[in-house]
């Protein structure tokens, strides 16, 4: 619905002549104008925060403000006019029901005291003349003095015999005529529309009142119908009542539980953007739900509607305070990051993979720790960021790729190499077969480099093929010691990975000749509690011993560390 339209439409119900008769249809208007205002509220709302995150300043018209006056401009004047109204029928109704009382005290006592039948039909005309130009009475006493009356003019006619006298003819016809009305109730309670179903009733009834006797015999057997019909309608009017009154409450009782779940958001903790992000979408989502409650009774309705727009509105006030701080931080990891993009963009092109491959994933690292740019910058910044970085490592991959092509070579040599180091047999002169094994590490590691995934497996299978052949030869003690460790550094040498490697070996080495110090320092510790002790004392003689030989270690490790080659 256009705004204006609600202006229209609520100057077309309160222009009636019966402006009681649409006092629902104007209450119902007002809750969707309510409800229409609060849409363009939030909508506002959201274009001004779409607007604040970009950055820019969203001009809006206040037509809010107008369209609001001038739709409770009428709605005021409408309801004092209303209430005005209301105040007279329900004063108007009052009377009529003492007037109606009255008249039921009079027929009463016409019954039970007035003999002359001539007086009493007289009496009776003028009764129920005055009864019909009656007007309405309160609804809740109206089938209670409805039927009272009923009663009444059932036993006035029998009790004044009059029966006897009334044609064949007129007592078919009132009993067709009753007929008649019992039809027309019954298709009255298929009625939907409630107030068709109030008038309805009234008028049927009047009418069944204006239709004279029938024979008591067809009496009986209509009357009975005419009630059932007529106390079916009324269980209907009754149950729509108790259902709205039930459809209240239950809606109020909804929107009281949007009211906590508001509450609930509101006092929960926000410190980041994703935070606000997922509450403010809870709250649109309450918003939404609120709009399908139904409406409540009306003071009810304006209680908890007040108090939920109350909650909502701090909720986008606090939403606003912190994304005006959030963006000043934004902005400075927003030029944090373009400084990381200007650094991705001058390694790019560069070809020194192993150094710049670090470079980059550091700058990752540091982009990760730098936190979110917000909405407004951090896709644009990371699509340079990833641009730069995805350049570098896809030609660091085709480089990679070409290369192993390359190596294909080296593979199959290097694979030939080994089965010759199998199938070969060392001369018996050790010197001899030391040079040979010597001269087969120094073929291996002097073919370069083969492809990736093989490079440990041709590795491995060059270890066990060299290693045989040194565990074959007669060595002993020291000699056998320096050969083989040697032949490891040989065969270290031959690995694609051959400076690492070496380097964890000087590692290695350093950390046991450390450990030997301190074994060292230990044991001349344990000769200082021996140094005045006089004659044979096996304690000292074996603290001495051990002394010697971790010596001999330290200087055998020292030995090692020295024939480590510097890669």
């Amino acid at each position: 619905m256009e705004k204006r339209a609600f202006i229209d439409d609520l100057k077309k119900l309160t222009e009636t002549e019966d402006i009681l008769a649409v006092g629902r249809d104007v209450d119902e208007l007002r809750q969707q104008f309510e409800d229409y205002l609060l849409e363009a509220n939030r909508l506002m709302q959201v274009a001004e925060l779409e607007a604040r995150e970009k950055g820019e300043e969203l001009e809006q018209e206040d037509w809010i403000s107008p369209l609001k006056n001038e739709f409770y401009e009428i709605f005021s004047a409408y309801k004092t006019q209303q209430k005005e109204l209301r105040d007279k029928q329900r004063a108007f109704e009052e009377d009529n029901l003492r007037q109606k009382r009255a008249l039921i005290n009079q027929f009463q006592a016409l019954i039970a005291d007035e003999e002359n039948i001539g007086v009493a039909f007289s009496t009776h005309k003028e009764i129920s003349e005055k009864w019909k130009t009656i007007g309405d009475i309160p609804r809740v006493k109206r089938h209670e003095i409805q039927q009272e009356f009923s009663r009444l003019q059932e036993e006035f006619f029998y009790n004044m015999r009059i029966y006897k006298d009334i044609k064949e003819y007129d007592f078919q016809k009132n009993f067709e005529a009753k007929q008649n009305i019992i039809s027309k109730l019954q298709s009255l309670v298929n009625q939907n529309e409630i107030k068709n179903l109030e008038v309805g009733i009234k008028e049927l009834q009047n009418d069944w009142e204006d239709i004279g006797p029938t024979k008591q015999e067809l009496w009986d057997k209509i009357k009975d119908e005419y009630w059932a019909t007529v106390n079916q309608v009324y269980d209907k009017i009754r149950s729509f009542y108790e259902e709205r009154k039930k459809k209240s409450e239950e809606s109020i009782q909804q929107k009281k539980e949007l009211i906590q779940k508001m509450e609930e958001i509101l006092a929960s903790e926000r410190d980041s953007v994703k935070t606000w992000t997922k509450h403010t979408q809870q709250v649109l989502d309450l918003q939404d739900k609120w709009k399908h409650t139904g409406i409540g009774q009306r003071k009810e309705s304006e209680q908890v509607w007040k108090d939920f727009r109350g909650l909502c509105d701090q909720f986008f006030e606090l939403k606003g305070n912190f994304f005006s701080v959030a963006n000043q931080e934004f902005d400075k990891v927003a030029k944090y990051k373009e400084g990381l993009i200007q650094k991705a963009l001058k390694l790019k092109d560069s070809t020194e993979w192993n150094e710049t491959s670090k470079a980059f994933i550091q700058l990752q690292q540091d982009w990760k720790r730098a936190g979110n740019a917000g909405k407004k910058f951090e896709q644009k910044l990371w699509k340079e960021f990833r641009s730069a970085c995805d350049y570098f490592f896809n030609a660091k991959e085709s480089y990679q790729a070409e290369q192993e092509k390359s190596f294909e070579g080296n593979l199959k040599e290097k694979q030939t190499l080994i089965e010759e180091i199998k199938g070969y047999t060392l001369p018996t002169d050790k010197k001899e077969a030391l040079q040979i094994l010597k001269s087969f590490s120094e073929r291996f590691a002097s073919i370069g480099y083969v492809p990736n995934q093989q490079k440990n497996q041709i590795f491995d299978a060059y270890k066990k093929a060299i290693n045989a052949h040194y565990e074959a030869l007669d060595l002993k003690g020291v000699e056998k010691e320096k050969v083989m460790f040697q032949a490891r550094l040989n065969t270290l040498q031959g690995s694609s990975d051959a400076a690492e490697m070496l380097a964890k070996e000087k590692f290695a080495i350093r950390n046991e000749i450390n450990k030997v110090k301190q074994q060292i320092i230990q044991y001349e510790n344990n000769l200082g509690f021996f140094a005045n002790s006089k004659g044979t004392n096996p304690l000292l003689e074996q603290a001495e011993k051990s002394l010697k030989a971790e010596q001999l270690k330290l200087e055998a490790l020292k030995e090692k560390l020295k024939m480590i080659p510097n890669e």
